[in-house]
């Protein structure tokens, strides 16, 4: 397993994984996620810039998305490369270990929350070269996987 070290623009630490994926007999996937490797990041809520601006429907919402940065390329794995919805993120933490994004309730109650990419674009420098990867993580809406 890779991991990576921080440093003062990549602060934080997050756990990738990529899925073993087998089909039933019936047609049936079942995804076994994999951790892959550690990477370091930057991630903070995506806030009001990626919200609707006229919504129909009366409901509460939570800030679901975070916005940030990452060294490397999340779709390639260490041995294969992977579409956006075979990638899961979890267990942000700070570089002194401490998880900052927890589920408060529910099957997976104070374990790190699971986020799926929503958007990975590579920012290219003015010299030509890919300086980092924006990514937009949406909150997983199945936070019983099993990892």
């Amino acid at each position: 397993m890779i991991c990576e070290t921080t440093d003062f623009t990549y602060p934080l630490l997050a756990d990738v994984y990529y899925p073993i994926v087998d089909t039933g007999a019936y047609g049936n996937t079942k995804k076994t996620w994999v951790l892959d490797r550690t990477i370091s990041c930057f991630f903070n809520p995506a806030g009001r810039l990626t919200k609707e601006d006229i919504n129909s429907e009366n409901k509460i919402e939570i800030d679901s998305l975070l916005i940030g940065r990452v060294r490397n390329d999340l779709a390639k794995g260490s041995n294969d490369s992977y579409s956006f919805t075979n990638i899961i993120v979890t267990n942000v933490r700070d570089n002194s270990g401490q998880s900052i994004y927890n589920e408060p309730a529910g099957i997976r109650k104070n374990n790190p929350t699971i986020f799926e990419i929503a958007s990975l674009n590579p920012i290219v420098g003015p010299f030509g070269k890919t300086e980092y990867f924006k990514v937009l993580m949406r909150r997983s809406e199945n936070q019983a996987a099993d990892l």
